[in-house]
């Protein structure tokens, strides 16, 4: 029986895609696998590469960019694996890191998905798992005040990384489900682009009676935003049109309304608080306008949203 099925979607990333899959070869898991790559219409020879030097995946080249959920969905009716990976590109797995992934989901029939513990490049924790978005915890976020009180995110920091621990949702950037789960509840939510067709699928297999784990003896490092930083301020746009279309969804109309309220009040006090960012040293200070001028389009945006 095939174990695993690994599905890396693609768009202009082509050295970090040949990281990625080199990774995957050299520490597979144990038992049977198969790399399914799906390359959204790259103009840097991602498909190229995979064709020449990983003639064992199976390459699904695209003629246009269809993003992260239509793209996963093209690969998984070809999965034959017991086991779905999505696996972001730009990720390094570590030895073991799949076999700790197959291996807790054999050992826990109640895990209907899991994910991994991700690394930044220097080896610090990155955020990888976050509780179910509510507004109030959008609230919470937005304005920074996990800084008080950990709410918005899960304080990861003190976890101890020897113990899988039950948690709302996985970052989509290593994310394995059983492919039974994928059949009774749907695979990904093909309105969304880009941005919380995760946390809408993790919030599906939840409903449906499984619980979802993060799995720290799993370690991936994860090279963050290496194609959405291409197009960021589209990106920032998708990040929050996709909250939004989820709160809608699950939610209901009103719960959106809400949403482009707090949006909109949290873009302001970005805006109004610009001009403190010119009394910052140089790169902070950049980042920060950078920052200022994304939400200026959002909140320009939201009417139409």
């Amino acid at each position: 029986m095939m174990k695993l099925s690994i599905i890396v979607v693609s768009w202009n990333t082509c050295d970090l895609l040949a990281d990625c899959l080199e990774s995957v070869y050299a520490h597979p898991p144990h038992g049977r696998f198969e790399t399914i790559v799906v390359d959204n219409a790259s103009s840097d020879g991602s498909a190229e590469m995979v064709s020449q030097r990983f003639p064992q995946a199976r390459l699904i080249a695209k003629d246009e960019n269809v993003g992260f959920a239509k793209g996963n969905n093209e690969a998984i009716p070809f999965c034959s694996g017991q086991y779905v990976l999505l696996l972001n590109p730009d990720t390094v797995v570590k030895p073991g890191a799949l076999a700790a992934l197959t291996a807790f989901m054999d050992a826990h029939p109640d895990a209907g998905a899991a994910g991994s513990r991700l690394l930044n490049p220097d080896g610090s924790l990155q955020t990888s798992c976050y509780p179910a978005p509510r507004l109030s915890r959008e609230v919470w976020r937005l304005f920074h005040l996990d800084a008080i009180r950990p709410y918005g995110e899960y304080n990861m920091h003190k976890w101890p990384t020897d113990a899988p621990r039950e948690v709302d949702v996985i970052k989509g950037a290593s994310l394995i489900f059983r492919r039974e789960v994928l059949e009774t509840v749907g695979f990904l939510d093909g309105a969304y682009f880009m941005y919380s067709e995760e946390v809408d699928l993790c919030l599906r297999v939840q409903k449906a009676g499984w619980r979802l784990y993060w799995v720290p003896q799993s370690q991936v490092v994860h090279y963050e935003g290496q194609s959405t930083k291409q197009i960021a301020t589209d990106m920032f746009l998708q990040l929050y049109l996709g909250k939004l279309m989820y709160f809608r969804k699950h939610y209901g109309r009103l719960s959106g309304i809400l949403y482009k309220f707090i949006l909109a009040a949290a873009s302001l006090m970005r805006l109004l608080l610009t001009p403190f960012a010119l009394l910052q040293r140089p790169a902070s200070r950049q980042k920060n306008l950078s920052l200022a001028k994304k939400y200026g389009r959002l909140l320009a945006a939201l009417p139409t949203m």
